[in-house]
């Protein structure tokens, strides 16, 4: 008689298995242990929906403090003596909780508003369509270095005020602060990393010191003028700016690419766009949901709970994993065909849930109903490259491409064939 092993879950989303394709083993898991130990890590992984949504929906018990960082141990005295010399990261708009995460909230809130992303459209479109003329006569790129990087952080520059120039910068340090804050790498890296974020702090600091709040176009000035009238100093203002700078942009970058390939991979969804009998508002919200670009942030246990009949205790780490989520089936039909239909789109959570719901949602909205499409409109016959030409991010949180090559017609050249 043959007996079917028990399901041992590893949950390494970096292992070359999982990189390629997670969901598999996210499904087992819901079924036969969606709240499981991983003790490489020390942290209990939530994969069901309703798990999910527990969590997210009770920040009394599940702290958001250290939100994106994997370990939790000690940072090394070198680090620390670099950081010493610009500010505390946290509390920030992601890692706070209470009265202070509301504070910061409703400070975005009130200059964030529909109104100012509304206006950005044109940017977004001029600036992608920027981007494009710049690689579209040589047939192939890296959409990822070329398109799905510059894009968004070109428009978080435009909103904040920050000098263009400014970019290349701001991609290298916000990249390393993301990094230093999941608490990856070797000590001589996390080093300069840290004198990363010092540098990005100082830069941003010296930016709130310069803005002129008379200035009805630029975010950095209504933050600012906000701040003086309700008391947030320069400091939590500094953190303001840096949260918006890194969050808004490594989310669409990575949804570019996901939904790209996604389509290509799926002709007769992609079809189905391009003749506008699928909606490109409902191509966003399934790209979102099939690939989740974060796939997962971590809370920390305040008081002794159950959740999927584990017990917890304070200091247990829990990760709310919205990749998995978005594929439970208990709340999608089909959850693993990527199909663009009217599906519930209140339970969708790649903009996560509850207080800590994504501010920036909108404008990631926007960006990717502009960027995806252009890109098809713009390239004819837009194909993924050859085997080895796309590689995707090696990280716990979060799931994209650190370079993604297609290739696509490009008239001259085909005339030009023998």
């Amino acid at each position: 008689m043959t007996t079917t092993p028990a399901f041992d879950p590893v949950f390494d989303p970096t292992r070359d298995d999982q990189l390629a394709d997670p969901y598999p083993g996210y499904a087992r898991m819901r079924a036969q242990c969606p709240v499981f130990h991983d003790q490489d890590r020390d942290i209990w992984v939530l994969t069901r929906h309703e798990d999910v949504v527990r969590v997210v929906h009770d920040p009394e018990t599940f702290s958001s403090e250290s939100a994106v960082r994997i370990t939790s141990g000690p940072e090394s005295d070198e680090v620390k003596q670099v950081l010493s010399e610009g500010w505390s990261l946290t509390p920030n708009l992601t890692e706070s909780d209470g009265e202070e995460h509301t504070r910061l909230r409703v400070a975005v809130n009130r200059v964030f508003t529909p109104r100012r992303v509304a206006a950005l459209e044109p940017f977004v479109r001029g600036t992608a369509e920027d981007l494009i003329a710049r690689f579209a006569a040589d047939g192939r790129a890296d959409i990822i270095e070329g398109y799905a990087w510059p894009l968004p952080l070109m428009v978080m520059a435009r909103i904040l005020g920050v000098p263009p120039r400014d970019v290349p910068l701001l991609r290298q340090w916000s990249s390393n602060w993301l990094k230093l804050s999941v608490g990856i790498g070797e000590p001589a890296e996390r080093v300069d990393w840290a004198r990363d974020v010092v540098t990005m702090q100082h830069h941003v600091m010296a930016l709130l010191d310069g803005t002129d709040m008379a200035d009805e176009d630029s975010l950095v000035s209504s933050l600012a003028r906000y701040g003086a009238e309700h008391g947030l100093d320069d400091v939590e203002l500094m953190r303001i700016v840096m949260n918006l700078i890194i969050a808004g942009h490594v989310t669409v970058t990575r949804a570019i690419g996901n939904g790209l390939v996604t389509l290509l991979e799926h002709p007769r969804q992609l079809a189905a766009l391009r003749a506008g009998e699928a909606s490109v508002e409902a191509m966003v919200e399934e790209i979102l949901r099939y690939e989740s670009p974060v796939q997962g942030l971590f809370r920390t246990v305040t008081r002794e709970t159950e959740l999927g009949g584990r017990r917890l205790v304070p200091g247990d780490r829990v990760m709310v994993h919205w990749g998995s989520a978005n594929r439970d089936g208990c709340v999608f039909e089909d959850p693993d065909e990527f199909a663009l239909r009217s599906r519930p789109g209140r339970h969708q959570m790649a903009f996560g849930r509850g207080v800590h719901a994504c501010l920036g949602a909108s404008l990631a909205r926007l960006q990717l109903r502009v960027a995806i499409p252009l890109l098809f409109d713009r390239l004819p016959g837009l194909r993924l490259g050859p085997t080895g030409s796309r590689t995707r991010e090696r990280l716990v949180i979060a799931r994209g491409f650190e370079e993604l090559r297609l290739h696509w017609d490009v008239p001259h050249l085909r005339e030009a064939a023998p």
